[in-house]
């Protein structure tokens, strides 16, 4: 019994101990979504993704109706085109429509390649920035995701986004 009461005394030590010592280091934290959410690197690169999407996806529609007037076409003028007319048709609407589903299946997996790209780059952006501040402010400690509660005292999440806005207007 003797042994773990000297542990517990000796745990209790260290966080006394640590607890004084906090009191000279400086913590603060950071809110990940709202500095991502409210930086203009966030709204050049949404908008960036958003006309590259427009355009796939105004091809894909094309392709889309492509399909949907041949497949018109067959159900309008089937009845007065020839067996071998018909199958040509046929086979034009399934190739196509193949092609079209691959078309979209490579759209979707290059759209989540680029978003993660685009969120990589400025997750490395945000990082830079915080390093930065951080260092400016002498603190000692960021902390970012995972948190249950903090003090707006310590939160330099405003301090970030400015910062950033005013990178993103020196470009």
């Amino acid at each position: 019994m003797r042994p773990v009461v000297h542990g517990l005394s000796a745990i209790a030590w260290l966080l006394l101990s640590s607890a004084a010592l906090a009191s000279d280091y400086r913590i603060a934290v950071v809110d990940p979504n709202q500095v991502v959410e409210q930086s203009p690197q966030y709204e050049a690169a949404r908008g960036a993704l958003q006309r590259e999407v427009e355009e796939r996806e105004r091809m894909l529609r094309e392709q889309q109706d492509q399909i949907s007037a041949l497949q018109g076409r067959l159900e309008r003028e089937g009845a007065l085109m020839s067996e071998s007319e018909i199958q040509r048709l046929q086979n034009d609407i399934r190739s196509r429509t193949r092609k079209l589903k691959y078309a979209r299946d490579e759209f979707q997996e290059d759209f989540a390649l680029r978003q993660n790209e685009l969120r990589t780059k400025l997750a490395l952006q945000v990082r830079e920035v915080i390093v930065e501040v951080a260092k400016e402010e002498k603190i000692d400690l960021v902390v970012s995701e995972g948190l249950v509660y903090f003090s707006p005292r310590i939160d330099i999440s405003t301090q970030i986004i400015e910062r950033l806005k005013q990178e993103f207007g020196d470009k």
